[in-house]
């Protein structure tokens, strides 16, 4: 009986001293979700409303890392040409389609914006002229230019083209290359930065369509 109290005491303190330091082992972090967040506030209407041609906007095409989730980001002052990602942070969805729904929304706001599969659907001798804008993100990252100051950058190549029974006529293409600036130099800041570069992007494009539909 005196022998076996020893041994169960030394047993006893390994319990205690693994109990303690289980307190002391990180346990696995869940990566925190981004998306845009709400849009901003409209500016207040400055007159007559005039109505603008539909819009036919497919899904952004996007390869590589921009497919995926990861929010990305590059060292500019270090070695630009490498694209990293942070650990612990994603977006709620591929870049490719944030952006898609953000623009969307944003340029809902002046005319419709529809899927292909939406403008299927209805008839394309009420609907008149439409648009169809074709778009590849090629850039979706936060750069520091230094450790205390970084940006949001975004890259899309664009296509506009009028459908017609003939076959499509290309209206236009260009590059839309904007950024943000990043509030900090983190994750959070990056989101941010990028939430307001793919804003900038939809003004952007917005513009555009109004001096294509001018010159028509």
């Amino acid at each position: 009986m005196n022998r076996m109290r020893p041994l169960a005491l030394a047993a006893f303190a390994t319990l205690s001293l693994l109990a303690g330091c289980g307190s002391f082992i990180d346990k696995p972090q869940r990566p925190v979700l981004y998306d845009m967040g709400p849009l901003p506030a409209l500016p207040a209407p400055s007159g007559r409303a005039d109505p603008r041609v539909p819009l036919l906007l497919p899904d952004i095409e996007a390869a590589g890392a921009l497919d995926g989730t990861p929010v990305l980001y590059r060292l500019g002052y270090s070695d630009d040409h490498q694209l990293r990602a942070y650990a612990q942070s994603r977006w709620s969805a591929p870049p490719p389609r944030l952006v898609h729904q953000r623009l969307r929304e944003q340029l809902g706001r002046e005319r419709p914006v529809l899927s292909l599969d939406e403008s299927a659907a209805l008839d394309r001798q009420s609907v008149g002229a439409v648009y169809l804008l074709r778009l590849e993100l090629e850039e979706f990252a936060h750069v520091f230019d230094a450790p205390e100051r970084s940006r949001g950058v975004l890259r899309l190549r664009a296509t506009l083209l009028a459908p017609g029974s003939g076959g499509d006529q290309l209206l236009g293409q260009r590059t839309i290359a904007v950024e943000g600036v990043a509030p900090t130099q983190d994750a959070s800041g990056g989101v941010r930065a990028l939430t307001a570069a793919t804003d900038a992007a939809a003004a952007d494009i917005a513009s555009w369509l109004r001096q294509v539909r001018a010159g028509r």
